[in-house]
């Protein structure tokens, strides 16, 4: 290559660095907003919510093809994702499917935390909430998790991945009740009770509830992680080996290997 090339592929790299690092900066100043007077058993609950930026390269959403455990619906209306008698480390997932960063936490984290799942090591519980007070996200934000919250609990987890993978751009609308309804047909499920509960939004208390929780549990940046009720460190949150060692850490237990699938998993 000549250096006439080789330097219009630096100055491009430089360039898409920085724009990426000016959107970065956009979502830190745009994304800080205030869950405010959700009513859950007539008290108002107001928590500040940072929505904390991180780069979406590397792995992607789906990428992990081994088995499940099997998913719940507790009575909160979250989904614990875990093999029958695992009860312990537990990992709180606090997201919300409309957030950029949790779509990236996802693409990073997601695939270990259903293979510790799967292998007996963790119990996940997934808590998609209403992050966003402001148009278009926030009817974005409701949609989905409504939708979510419609979903019977053994097709949640495919359809949790699917809504990530269908995220909206920021700033403009999306999760359609129509798209929903489809997506959620891919995944398995065509009861027209569904797309009831999706057209009639009829499970849009369950999402209050669960904002409202994220705010009596402390949450104060998406995505929100706790291990054991204790809120996880940065370095969890972007690193699958991390997220390993605090588990088994948390576990009592070594770590889980690195990358490689249990015995029992199976391509899904």
């Amino acid at each position: 290559m000549s250096e006439q090339g080789s330097g219009g592929s630096a100055r491009r790299r430089l360039a898409e660095e920085r724009a990426r690092a000016a959107a970065r900066g956009r979502r830190r100043r745009a994304l800080v907003v205030v869950l405010g007077a959700v009513a859950v058993a007539a008290v108002a609950v107001v928590v500040v919510v940072v929505v904390m930026s991180r780069d979406g390269g590397g792995p992607t959403i789906n990428d992990y093809k081994g088995a499940l455990a099997p998913a719940t619906r507790q009575q909160d209306g979250s989904v614990a994702m875990a093999d029958p008698g695992a009860n312990a480390p537990v990992l709180d997932v606090w997201e919300d499917f409309q957030c950029p960063a949790c779509k990236g936490m996802e693409a990073r984290l997601g695939g270990t935390m259903k293979q510790l799942a799967a292998e007996g090591r963790l119990k996940v519980v997934y808590r998609p909430f209403q992050l966003f007070q402001q148009e278009p996200l926030m009817g974005n934000s409701r949609r989905a998790a409504n939708a979510a919250a419609c979903m019977p609990a053994d097709h949640w987890v495919k359809y949790h991945d699917r809504l990530y993978a269908e995220q909206p751009q920021e700033g403009t609308t999306g999760f359609l009740p129509k798209e929903l309804i489809a997506w959620a047909a891919d995944v398995g499920v065509s009861d027209p009770s569904f797309a009831a509960c999706v057209n009639g939004e009829q499970q849009m208390k369950t999402v209050n509830q669960a904002s409202a929780l994220a705010g009596r549990s402390g949450v104060d940046a998406t995505p929100y992680l706790a291990l054991n009720g204790k809120k996880v460190a940065d370095a969890v949150l972007g690193s699958p080996d991390e997220l390993r060692k605090a588990v088994a850490k948390a576990a009592g237990s070594a770590p889980a290997p690195g990358g490689a699938p249990s015995s029992g998993t199976s391509a899904s």
